[in-house]
């Protein structure tokens, strides 16, 4: 507990809901609380979700947490919020939200930035010369996938005219939330790289570049104002302070988005220290010293929360998605004739069973492209599924498969993070739902070959690190402090029994993205 008995109230909005808890100066969680919220997936690549649907259960999970605590909200030094990165919020002048936000999975712009990154001479699609000057200046380029802030934008600019040219400002989704909590309009340098319009080249000194504004056909006035992650933007209103439960004169610190607070919650915050990320989609990423950009595999250094410093950002689209998919859709279903609800204690029963089944599965290869890919390779359309399955598979062996399978993945990921940061990762921090679970993180230390932390509390380091993160807005920690405050649980070490099994079922999975991408792509053509 903080010395002084205060603590930061951090809301961390996944895609899933919002995660509340009170964080101490020294990154312990004293209590928190999860709320749900729902996705919306639409024809054509959409992705929404309800902005006050992520409020009311922000407010619900506020009072509940309070409510249940021994610690007085006159205790709360200050209020951060993290959340999904890559997400877009229109509001008017009112501060209203006048749509859906799209989100990180929406890829219905990918025509629109298209046009505007493409054109002769091209590499990987884009025309040499914007390339050149996007990557100089940002350190990355809009993706062809359309699942960047950007490309929501472009989507509501070209087909929902109407929406856009009501539009104020076009917010992420933390700055939203920020917004409901202070009533201003500002947004976080770090947070806006995946717009792709900020010159990141002196890292403390970023700022909107109207060149490439204009070359994306956006207006400025439409994007906020600037300022940094550990920057407080003001107060709570008197009305939001009422509907939270809190006083009003709380401050609210900028805050930032989840891959930025992971990376601090995570402990892993000296240069080349990793963390494995495994929530609804996964990441592996460390921060660097230099800004440096992988255009053939989708990486780059770009702006970390901290500031003056780069982190690698990367993402693989599904991880612990791929484990609901396998609860609601293949093993448990509300749908169907079939119906069948999935227990409560679903997860411990995984757990039990994952540890019966030998490595390997039986045979038994996974694909968790259930909705296209990234990372390492940015492929919108590939798909996954089971391979090698014969009569003597059953559902131990699938559900071992799905683990495995993500971990495969992320293997194919790290040898690229390698390369890129020009050395070997000695060990990897984990953190999210799915690193709770000890049968997947041996299964991630084997297939990796790579020692895994397990990170105290795992699903709570995005909030941990927004915490941590306000604390330093506050000046009451430092970046070395909260390199030792991190706990960890349990370190896994790779069974050297397990390597070559491993290597050969990497080879597999490699084979089988080259080999089932025409089939794939005939298939989601009549789709």
């Amino acid at each position: 507990m903080s010395p002084d008995g205060r603590f930061v109230l951090a809301i961390d909005l996944g895609t899933s809901g919002p995660k509340i808890a009170l964080v101490d100066r020294e990154g312990g969680v004293h209590s928190s609380v999860i709320e749900s919220t729902k996705l919306m997936l639409l024809p054509g690549g959409g992705a929404e979700q309800d902005p006050e649907d992520w409020w009311r259960a922000i407010v619900d999970g506020t009072r509940a947490l309070l409510s249940r605590s021994t610690i007085p909200p006159d205790r709360i030094a200050a209020v951060v919020a993290t959340a999904q990165w890559s997400g877009t919020v229109p509001v008017n002048r009112e501060g209203k939200h006048i749509g859906n936000a799209l989100v990180w999975m929406d890829s219905r712009g990918a025509p629109h930035v298209q046009r505007r990154t493409g054109g002769f001479p091209t590499i990987e699609g884009y025309n040499v010369f914007r390339l050149w000057r996007w990557i100089r200046r940002t350190g990355g380029i809009p993706t062809n996938s359309g699942k960047d802030s950007v490309a929501h934008i472009l989507f509501l600019k070209h087909e929902k005219p109407e929406l856009y040219n009501e539009a104020y400002k076009f917010l992420e989704p933390k700055d939203y939330i920020n917004l409901r909590l202070t009533g201003l309009f500002a947004s976080s340098v770090e947070a806006m790289t995946l717009h792709w319009v900020t010159d990141n080249r002196r890292p403390l000194e970023i700022e909107y570049d109207h060149r490439l504004i204009r070359m994306l056909g956006l207006d400025r006035e439409k994007l906020p104002d600037l300022k940094l992650a550990i920057d407080v933007l003001g107060q709570l209103t008197p009305a939001t302070a009422r509907e939270l439960g809190l006083p009003a004169e709380t401050p609210v610190v900028m805050g930032t988005p989840d891959l930025h607070s992971a990376a601090i919650g995570s402990g892993a915050v000296r240069d080349y220290e990793a963390h494995l990320y495994i929530g609804t989609s996964s990441w592996l990423t460390c921060h660097v010293p230099f800004k440096k950009t992988d255009i053939f595999h989708n990486l780059a250094s770009l702006p970390a929360a901290i500031p003056g410093r780069y982190f690698v950002a990367n993402e693989q689209e599904t991880a612990g998605e791929c484990v609901k998919f396998l609860r609601d859709r293949i093993l448990f279903s509300q749908e169907d004739a079939f119906s069948t609800p999935a227990p409560p204690d679903f997860f411990d029963a995984l757990e039990r069973t994952v540890r019966q089944v030998p490595a390997g599965s039986g045979g038994v290869l996974f694909l968790p492209w259930l909705y296209g890919e990234r990372t390492p390779v940015e492929d919108h359309v590939i798909r996954g599924g089971f391979l090698n399955l014969g009569l003597n598979a059953n559902r131990a062996y699938m559900a071992r498969a799905v683990l495995e399978g993500v971990a495969l993945n992320t293997r194919w990921l790290l040898k690229y993070v390698e390369a890129f940061i020009g050395r070997r990762l000695p060990s990897i921090n984990a953190i999210g739902g799915g690193a709770n679970s000890a049968a997947w993180c041996q299964i991630f230390a084997d297939v990796l070959d790579r020692p895994i932390c397990q990170v105290e509390r795992p699903i709570e380091a995005n909030a941990r690190g927004a915490g941590l993160l306000a604390w330093l807005a506050l000046g009451k920690t430092t970046v070395p402090r909260i390199a030792e405050s991190v706990k960890i649980a349990r370190r896994f070490e790779p069974i050297s029994e397990h390597r070559v099994l491993y290597d050969a079922y990497f080879r597999a999975f490699l084979e089988a993205y080259r080999a089932s991408g025409k089939v794939i792509r005939r298939l989601h053509a009549r789709n």
